[in-house]
């Protein structure tokens, strides 16, 4: 795909109800700018999927979309075998809905957990905390650092450009000037959605949680305590990890559907226990 092709397909993704962030696509182009694939019917465009490569090693599947008048054709299949043949012999990783996992099993994936997305309206004061330090150009490279354990394989360029942008704003937590968790909010459709949230423990991660709902569109993001962001705020746990779950329920977030995360070849053995937030079920 173009960048305008990539375009086409994350406003095929708004349709589905996945509700991207309004700056996503170019996030998303930069770790492998070859991993999305478009299929074509008369010269118009049928189907997407991003097989996006993390280096010699892992991958990740997302964004396999075809039009709806067209589905049942085979189309969507076509492009999934191009696809995979990108991805060549990498573990790939996915987040599928569930209805679709036993035809990802036939392609030799294996479920692993499920995410939960919780979505509702939170109002909280920002806290006034000194370890909390808004992410800038001189924090960047500590915080890739502090995301390696989180991620299969390095994505230092997915990360340096989702760690700015206009419509993204990354908080960590610093002491004794080692970074202790981090996390980001970004403007979407609706609402915004926090993702990655990471910390050493759940008290680091409601800290985070509370700093970047305060962030939101409409929220306090100069710091002092405003009102409730401009529309909801999403969050997706995975479902191993009760303590996030249950941040996610401490301000009155409500599950709404679910991933199920698969993996064909050996599924990389993360700390779920420190992860809060999926960063994007399109990436990973």
């Amino acid at each position: 795909m173009t960048a305008a092709e990539v375009g086409i397909a994350v406003e095929w993704a708004a349709t589905e109800g996945w509700n991207p962030g309004l700056e996503d696509a170019p996030c998303f182009m930069a770790e492998d700018p070859e991993g999305f694939w478009m299929a074509f019917v008369d010269g118009q465009p049928a189907a997407s999927i991003s097989v996006v490569n993390y280096g010699p090693g892992f991958g990740f599947l997302g964004f396999y979309i075809c039009r709806p008048e067209l589905r049942g054709r085979g189309i969507g299949y076509r492009l999934w075998q191009a696809g995979m043949a990108h991805h060549g012999d990498r573990v790939i990783g996915l987040d599928g809905v569930p209805d679709q996992q036993d035809n990802y099993r036939k392609s030799g994936f294996v479920l692993a957990y499920r995410n939960i997305r919780y979505t509702g309206t939170v109002s909280v004061e920002a806290p006034q905390d000194p370890r909390l330090v808004r992410i800038g150009p001189e924090l960047v490279d500590a915080v890739i650092a502090y995301d390696r354990p989180f991620f299969p394989a390095p994505r230092d360029k997915f990360m340096t450009c989702w760690l700015g942008g206009e419509t993204r704003t990354g908080w960590a937590l610093v002491e004794d000037g080692r970074v202790t968790g981090y996390g980001v909010i970004r403007s979407c459709r609706e609402g915004a959605k926090i993702g990655p949230l990471f910390a050493d423990d759940a008290r680091r991660a409601d800290l985070l949680f509370r700093r970047l709902a305060a962030s939101a569109p409409g929220g306090a993001p100069g710091g002092a305590p405003g009102g409730a962001p401009a529309g909801p705020i999403v969050l997706d746990p995975p479902e191993p990890n009760p303590e996030a779950v249950a941040l996610a329920r401490r301000y009155g977030l409500e599950p709404g559907f679910e991933t199920a995360r698969m993996y064909r070849g050996p599924a990389p053995q993360l700390p779920l226990d420190r992860l809060f937030g999926v960063t994007t079920f399109e990436l990973g």
